[in-house]
């Protein structure tokens, strides 16, 4: 099957695989960096080189993940017309390096698709296929915002000037100048769990079932992932009782190192943060590493990298058996689940849970009960959600039956409290009984990382574990074997298929035909068992209750109600949080609420008690928006006697007053005739309170009549007289006016002419007399010359 999926994948084209040696203006590939930091070893002769840790790592591959890839191209598919958030949302903490450099060059990120960063011609590809790589993590600048709402998200700085942060206070500088043009540079931050939480800190906006954003800033996004924060409240934060970072865990430290091969005199250094970067996704480093050739992976060392995270999978949690004992015909088992890592187990991204697969044998070794049995395909047996995609598994304290399974995971619940696997949806959670950390307080968590669901109520889930129950009727006498396991699976089988509705798109396709051809989807985080011995001759015990209780919704508005609905067996009475004593089953409308609240319903009955509950989230109702009014008027400044228009306009206003008399919460109305300057104010009521504007009309005196000058005119010759032919014969005359318009010559010439000005008369002949006459406002004038021959 994994020959014919490879040949399929490779005969779509052929793989152009990534230059890992590439430059850009800010960022260098992987294989520059190996060659001066590979070949390392530590004072035990172990090989700690940088690249080849790295590059086993899911950050290394984190472009060339195909869950990614097809989850990224559901999300696309499920709201298109939020693509630009899209791409850029999931390529700032998967192709950080493409990210950035396109950003700094005004150029709008996208995956897939001609041009895509996924596209060998994109410009970017090269950086992009580079995943999350040395130059990216080791460049990034502590601004002060790390560890912080404006840190996360990808919110990561890098700097412009190529320096290379490390956790050394005295590097050496010119090696690595002079072979990369980076310069080496201590910086703490590189060794801080407030860098990690730049990406594995998530909120992710969400839309409504039309495609409306829902979230309208950053704080009320929906908490994706919030890994650091679940450290920060653990006894591993900084200062807490047991401190220890990120980096403590996912980068352990070893002594007599070179950090480089060259030059050769370098000292060795102590306490060097390996680059194993493990996590707990073996079935994906699996899954890579089967499909290597289409998708591009370097498995050099990817074995190495899948057992580093066994390894931390199997450190990071525990399962044991408190007690065992039968009684009555039943077996009673008490479990305990521990957290032993510094966050949620399982923690990150909402496809990841961790179960409890138990059974009980007989001396026979016929399995007499079983629990959380996982099949072939990833679904597990019991498991509302594997085989209905709108329900999910309720935690329990007590478990009575084979079809109830243990299941420690987040569920995601959008603006309708309805169930759902689109991140674009996931606006709340409806179930998060992933078990905390040691030191976590579930009573004081901020709400980005609190429990949600039945577990909130759950006396023995908090501080880094949860006890439960098993019972189990017996009837045959002889030794029972009693086995718990606790399993982790990072890809919840409703998860995958929920993606898988959406076959039709290549990336999904592509991941699927993978994804089947698997056969490690689980990986097994610890182990107990036990045997009892049963004297099989008593009769079993009544049954024990059972109760269940669901709310019409599980998100409303402040001031809404739901109907409460609830059911259960074997038992002979029930009593209700919200009012006493009810009938085993029934519903009832819960009134308006206004605070969020937890409903409980509790049932007795022969066999003992059970309890259930459901929470309802109360989103607070914005308050009424204060209303808001604009006055104009035009003109503003009028003559005496005139008027003006006066225009009004208003924002959540239900009246408005004005005090010329005007209502109506907009409109435009003449003041009529003013003679003196006036200030009008108009005064506007709403839910919100209210709201007045003002304007003033300044009315000023018309302007006075105005005054009129006579005219005059000058009219002069340069001669008087004139004789001979030629030049002596004639004279030129020049004349000026004020207050005229215009003039007409008469006498020895005639016509039109300019208010001033000069004109040659001509050759003479005989005495002539020149006269102009200008006319204006004031009447006219004249002027005469009179020139002799």
């Amino acid at each position: 099957m994994r020959i014919l999926l490879m040949l399929v994948l490779l005969s779509a084209g052929a793989v152009n695989a990534a230059n890992t040696n590439f430059n850009s203006n800010h960022f260098s590939g992987s294989a520059n960096c190996a060659t001066c930091h590979d070949g390392l070893t530590d004072q035990g002769g172990n090989d700690v080189s940088i690249q080849k840790d790295w590059g086993a790592s899911m950050m290394a591959n984190a472009t060339k993940d195909p869950f990614w890839r097809a989850k990224v191209a559901t999300e696309l598919k499920r709201n298109p017309h939020l693509a630009d958030v899209i791409n850029d949302k999931c390529t700032k903490c998967h192709a950080p390096m493409a990210n950035y450099e396109a950003k700094k060059d005004g150029v709008t990120n996208t995956l897939f698709g001609a041009g895509g960063l996924l596209d060998p011609a994109n410009p970017y590809h090269d950086a992009a296929m580079d995943g999350i790589s040395c130059t990216l993590c080791h460049q990034v600048i502590d601004d002060g915002t790390q560890g912080t709402l404006d840190g996360f998200s990808g919110q990561y700085k890098v700097s412009d000037s190529k320096v290379a942060f490390g956790q050394y206070t005295d590097p050496r500088i010119n090696p690595m100048l002079n072979s990369s043009g980076f310069t080496p540079m201590h910086g703490a931050q590189i060794s801080d769990s407030k860098l990690c939480a730049t990406c594995h800190n998530l909120k992710t906006p969400f839309v409504d079932a039309q495609g409306n954003l829902a979230s309208t800033t950053p704080d009320t996004e929906f908490p994706e992932q919030m890994v650091y924060t679940e450290w920060e409240n653990s006894e591993f934060a900084d200062g807490a009782s047991n401190e220890q970072s990120c980096q403590a865990c996912h980068m352990p430290k070893t002594d007599g190192v070179k950090i480089a091969n060259r030059p050769r005199f370098l000292g060795a250094r102590d306490n060097f943060s390996q680059h194993h970067l493990a996590g707990a996704n073996t079935v994906m480093l699996n899954l890579l590493a089967n499909n290597s050739a289409a998708l591009e992976v370097d498995t050099t060392n990817i074995q190495k990298g899948i057992q580093r995270g066994r390894a931390m999978l199997q450190g990071s949690g525990a399962i044991e058996v408190l007690s065992a004992a039968v009684a009555n015909g039943e077996l009673t088992v008490d479990l305990r689940v521990q957290n032993d890592s510094g966050h949620k187990l399982p923690t990150s991204y909402p496809s990841r849970r961790v179960f409890i697969h138990f059974t009980v044998k007989d001396s026979n070794g016929q399995t007499i009960f079983e629990s959380g049995r996982m099949n072939a395909d990833g679904s597990i047996q019991g498991v509302n959600a594997d085989s209905d995609l709108t329900s999910y598994e309720p935690h329990y304290d007590v478990i009575t039956s084979e079809d109830q399974v243990q299941l420690y995971e987040p569920i995601m619940g959008d603006t309708d409290g309805n169930v759902t696997y689109t991140l674009l949806r996931g606006g709340v959670y409806l179930k998060d009984n992933r078990i905390p950390p040691r030191g976590f307080d579930k009573f004081q968590v901020e709400d980005d990382i609190r429990v949600f669901g039945a577990a909130m109520n759950d006396d023995d889930f908090n501080d880094g574990e949860d006890r439960i129950t098993y019972r189990v009727p017996v009837s045959a006498s002889g030794t029972l074997s009693v086995e718990a396991e606790l399993i982790y699976q990072p890809l919840a089988h409703g998860f995958v298929a929920d993606l898988y509705q959406d076959a039709d798109d290549p990336e999904v396709a592509s991941f699927k035909a993978m994804y089947d051809a698997e056969t490690l989807k689980s990986e097994l985080i610890g182990s107990t068992s036990i045997t009892v011995e049963s004297g099989g001759s008593t009769p079993p015990p009544a049954a024990t209750p059972t109760a269940s209780i669901n709310s019409s919704a599980s998100v409303v508005n402040s001031g809404e109600g739901v109907t409460l609905s609830w059911s259960s067996t074997d038992a002979n009475g029930c009593n209700s949080s919200w009012g006493g004593s009810v009938a085993t089953s029934g519903s009832q409308n819960s009134g308006a609420l206004t605070a969020t609240t937890t409903f409980t319903i509790t049932c007795d009955g022969d066999g003992g008690s059970a309890s259930d509950s459901v929470m309802v989230v109360v989103n607070d109702l914005p308050p009424p928006a204060a209303p808001t009014v604009s006055l104009n008027a035009n003109p503003t400044t009028i003559e005496s006697g005139n008027s003006t228009t006066l225009s009004w306009s208003s924002t959540d206003a239900n009246s408005c007053n004005g005090s010329w008399g005007a209502s109506g919460t907009g409109g435009s109305q003449s003041t009529g005739s003013l003679t003196t300057t006036t200030t009008f104010t108009i005064t506007c009521d709403g839910d919100g309170g209210s709201a007045s504007d003002s304007v003033t009309v300044t009315v000023i005196d018309p302007p006075p009549p105005p005054t009129t000058t006579a005219p005059t005119v000058n009219l002069t010759s340069n001669r008087t007289s004139v004789w001979g032919r030629g030049g002596n014969s004639r004279a030129t005359l020049s004349w000026s006016s004020t207050d005229a318009t215009s003039c007409n010559a008469s006498g020895g010439w005639s016509g039109s002419r300019a208010t001033s000005g000069s004109e040659s008369t001509g050759s003479l002949s005989a005495t002539t007399t020149y006269t102009l006459t200008c006319t204006g406002a004031g009447g006219s004038a004249s002027d005469s010359v009179t020139i002799t021959r």
